[in-house]
C-alpha cells in the first residue's frame, strides 16, 4: 500500500494518553495523569442540549456559531478583560484543540517557525508539525519559576519565526503570567512582527494571581492587531465531551475565518452550542465550586509533597501540580511512571510529555476526590536531604 505522509509518520505518541490508557486498563488504579473534571454537569446545561434535540434543531448553524453564543463568549471576554470585543470576532470551535489547529492553519505556511513553551502542552508541537511548520521550543527553567524570559525568546527568533504560543495558566505547570511580563511579551511580538496564539484553557481557575490575557495589550486596529485568543468550556464547566470553545480573532480577519472554518468542520454541533449558551448565561455555581475544590486539592497535595521532601512548583492556576521526582526516576521519567503504575497502581503524566525540561518531573492532576488524591500521593517515595 502507499505510505502515509512523512509529517504524519513523525507525529510522536502523546505520553499523557499512553500512561492514562494504561491506568484505565489497570483495575483499582488511581488516575492522576489526565485533566478530566469529575463533577456532574448542572441540570440546566444538560437540558439545554436535550431541548435542542427535542425541537429537532439539528441543521447546520452559521460557520462561526449561533449568534447568541458568540455574544455570550464576547460578553464573558469583555467582563474578564475590560476590553471592547464585538461578537463578530468570536468563532465557536469544536473544543480548544480544534481552535488551536484553526489558528495555526491561518498563520503558518510550510517551513514557518512557531515558538512553543518547554515544558508545554504536547499538541502545540504535534499540530504545528501536521501543518508542515517547525515547532521551536523556548525554555521555561526551574531556576526562573518556569516563567519565560525575553532574552531566551529573542535568541530563538529568526526570519522564519511567525507565531508565539503563550499559555497561562499553564498546562502542565500551573504557572500564571503576570501583567508586566504579559505586556512585555506582546511588545516583543510587536517588535518582531509575530502573531500570538494565547491558549487560555484554564482562565477561570487562578488562585494567588489574576489571569491576564495578552489581548488586553493588543491593538484594536486592523492590520496592527496580532493576538488570537483560544478559549474552551471543557475545563471551565466540565464539558470535555461536548467539544465546545471559541477562538477570538484580531479585527479585519472575519471573512478569512469563515472560509477556513468551512474547510475544517463547517460548524459545531448545535446541541453542544445550546448547552454552552446555557453554561455561559446561567448560574455560575459550578465554576465557583470547581475552583474551590481545585484550590483545596492543591493545598492538600502540596502538604503531602512537602512532608515527603519532594520539590514542586506552587500552582497559581489550572488544576495541576508540577513535582520533581528525579530522586527516583533515574533519568527516564517516562519509564518510571509506567513502573510506578504497575507497582503502586497510581498514574502521573511524565514531565517529558511536555518537553525535554520536563525530565525528572511529573504532572499531578488535581481533579479527583481529595481522599483519592492524598492516597495516591502518599505512595510516592520520600526525598530527604
Amino acid at each position: 500500500m502507499p505510505e502515509l505522509a512523512a509529517h504524519v509518520r513523525d507525529v510522536p505518541t502523546n505520553q499523557i494518553r499512553e500512561i492514562t490508557e494504561a491506568a484505565w486498563a489497570t483495575p483499582g488504579a488511581i488516575v492522576l495523569s489526565i485533566g478530566e473534571p469529575g463533577f456532574p454537569l448542572p441540570r440546566h446545561i444538560l437540558e439545554a442540549g436535550m431541548a435542542c434535540l427535542d425541537r429537532d434543531e439539528t441543521n447546520y448553524t452559521p460557520n462561526a456559531g449561533i449568534p447568541a453564543l458568540r455574544e455570550a463568549f464576547a460578553d464573558r471576554f469583555r467582563k474578564h478583560n475590560a476590553r471592547p470585543l464585538g461578537a463578530d470576532r468570536v468563532y465557536v470551535v469544536d473544543g480548544a484543540q480544534q481552535g488551536l489547529h484553526f489558528a495555526m492553519s491561518l498563520l503558518l505556511s510550510p517551513g514557518d517557525e512557531i515558538l512553543i513553551p518547554n515544558p508545554g502542552y504536547p499538541t502545540f508541537a504535534m499540530t504545528s508539525s501536521l501543518l508542515h511548520a517547525v515547532p521551536v521550543r523556548y525554555p521555561l527553567y526551574p531556576a526562573h519559576d518556569f516563567q519565560p524570559r525575553l532574552e531566551d525568546l529573542e535568541a530563538l527568533i529568526t526570519a522564519r519565526t511567525k507565531v508565539l504560543i503563550l499559555n497561562s495558566p499553564s498546562n502542565p505547570l500551573g504557572a500564571v503570567l503576570g501583567e508586566e511580563l504579559t505586556r512585555s511579551l506582546v511588545e516583543l511580538a510587536r517588535r518582531h512582527d509575530l502573531w500570538i496564539i494565547s491558549d487560555e484553557c484554564y482562565e477561570a481557575f487562578t488562585y494567588d494571581a489574576p489571569h491576564v490575557s495578552p489581548a488586553r495589550f493588543d491593538s484594536d486596529v486592523p492590520g496592527e492587531a496580532r493576538v488570537f485568543t483560544s478559549l474552551t468550556l471543557s475545563k471551565t464547566y466540565g464539558l470535555t465531551g461536548l467539544r465546545i470553545g471559541a477562538l477570538i480573532c484580531p479585527p479585519g480577519l472575519e471573512q478569512r475565518m469563515n472560509n477556513v472554518m468551512e474547510s475544517i468542520v463547517s460548524c459545531v454541533a448545535s446541541p453542544s452550542q445550546y448547552a454552552a449558551l446555557a453554561a455561559l448565561t446561567g448560574p455560575q455555581d459550578y465554576v465557583s465550586q470547581a475552583r474551590a475544590h481545585y484550590r483545596s486539592n492543591r493545598d492538600a497535595a502540596s502538604a503531602v509533597l512537602a512532608s515527603k521532601g519532594i520539590p514542586f512548583l506552587t500552582a497559581q492556576g489550572a488544576f495541576y501540580l508540577w513535582a520533581d521526582v528525579s530522586h527516583v526516576s533515574g533519568g527516564d521519567v517516562r519509564a518510571w511512571v509506567r513502573r510506578f503504575l504497575a507497582e503502586f497502581k497510581v498514574s502521573f503524566a511524565p514531565g517529558t510529555a511536555f518537553g525535554s525540561i520536563g525530565e525528572g518531573w511529573i504532572r499531578i492532576a488535581l481533579c479527583s476526590g481529595q481522599e483519592e488524591l492524598i492516597e495516591g500521593l502518599s505512595r510516592l517515595p520520600a526525598r530527604h536531604s
